[in-house]
């Protein structure tokens, strides 16, 4: 990268859009950022639109592994206080997505979990991959996983 004489320059891991006005987006941390079916899909965007949503304390979106896609935006959610980790709040949630986010960048699976973090309070995404890739890699299905496919009624 380019940094004028007396000056460093420094990555820090950033990805930004520049749009045709010249004004940066902040579209997430590089190392976040995946493909699911051929886009970059920023978890950034989708964690934002869910914690929009009334019974969404925090979220983490990471890849989940899918035979058809290679990957789909699985998100782990915390739950707001008095949110109970239902199929009636999956639903609502999945909703709520449909109404903010571009069909390609949709959450396809939601599971209720308690967000691991690290000392100074950050989301261990990495932990969440990890568990993502051993379950595919044994043919296991969360319990607590609510996929868009279950509700025929979002179509």
């Amino acid at each position: 990268s380019f940094a004028p004489p007396g000056r460093h320059a420094y990555r820090t891991g950033d990805v930004a859009a520049k749009d045709a006005d010249g004004y940066f987006t902040y579209v997430g941390r590089a190392d976040d950022v995946f493909k699911a079916a051929d886009y970059r899909i920023s978890p950034f965007e989708l964690e934002s639109a869910l914690i929009e949503h009334a019974a969404v304390a925090e979220a983490a979106v990471v890849p989940a592994p899918d035979a058809l896609r290679m990957a789909v935006p699985k998100a782990f959610l915390a739950l707001a206080p008095g949110a109970l980790p239902s199929r009636e709040t999956a639903f609502a949630i999945f909703q709520h997505i449909r109404l903010r986010l571009a069909p390609f960048k949709r959450v396809r699976r939601i599971e209720f979990y308690e967000l691991p973090k690290t000392i100074s309070g950050k989301i261990r995404r990495v932990e969440l991959r990890q568990t993502e890739e051993m379950r595919f890699a044994a043919g296991h299905r969360a319990p607590a996983e609510f996929r868009e496919e279950d509700f025929p009624e979002l179509k």
